[in-house]
């Protein structure tokens, strides 16, 4: 298994990748699901039967029970490494950049967590960032995720190595992320209710400063390089 290759041609909107591996008529968990963006689109693309999507914000949480058009959608309050679900009761289980927001101490036990209700031969679709790329070097002034990151995949990879789950495949693509200003990163970034970053004026300047240099009459364009890794809980 590979943290971050050198180089990365692929470059692609998730969902292609989602799509691709995505059971039709699947029972769906998806872990911190944040405000349902990818929630909503795997609900609307018509292959899941159903959606747990599981939030530990409580903020977000309380914004995403006002969501009433996804009746195939439950959301619930709930984190990964105590899933209020009962044992193979899902088809995939899908994380998409939030492994790394578990505490480092209870990433073992998510990855366990994941395979107890994991069905035999069901999924695991773990996304996560690569620390690389321009639009990191920016989240890294205020936002330094390092060390965390990499205690995910360490976290994967133990899962792999004592055979809890097997590696079916790794993926790696740039993730197009675009804003059409900064005051859009600024709302969609920076005031994210699940992490409270405060900025002191001098290093708030540095991040704006860094961020315009992207802008174009078309907005910002960043690709951003990312990791799936696709595990499978094989049939005991």
């Amino acid at each position: 298994m590979q943290l971050a290759p050198d180089h990365i041609e692929l470059v692609c909107d998730e969902m292609q990748l989602v799509n691709e591996v995505l059971p039709q008529g699947a029972r769906v968990l998806e872990l911190g699901c944040g405000k349902g963006e990818k929630t909503r689109l795997i609900a609307q693309g018509g292959r899941a039967e159903s959606i747990l999507a599981l939030e530990v914000d409580r903020v977000q949480h309380d914004r995403n029970m006002q969501v009433t058009d996804l009746p195939n959608v439950r959301f619930a309050l709930g984190g990964a490494e105590d899933i209020p679900a009962e044992d193979a009761s899902f088809d995939i289980v899908m994380m998409f950049k939030s492994l790394h927001h578990v505490p480092m101490e209870k990433m073992d036990r998510a990855l366990q967590e994941i395979r107890r209700v994991l069905k035999p031969g069901g999924l695991a679709y773990l996304s996560e960032p690569i620390f690389a790329g321009a639009f990191n070097d920016i989240l890294r002034l205020f936002h330094d995720e390092e060390e965390v990151r990499k205690a995910a995949f360490a976290a994967i990879r133990r899962a792999v190595e004592t055979r809890q789950l097997s590696l079916v495949r790794q993926i790696f693509f740039q993730a197009p992320v675009r804003y059409q200003d900064f005051a859009q990163f600024e709302r969609a970034v920076l005031k994210v209710t699940h992490t409270s970053h405060v900025l002191s004026p001098e290093l708030y300047e540095e991040v704006r400063t860094r961020f315009e240099r992207h802008v174009t009459p078309e907005g910002a364009l960043f690709h951003a390089p990312m990791r799936v890794d696709l595990l499978r809980k094989d049939a005991e």
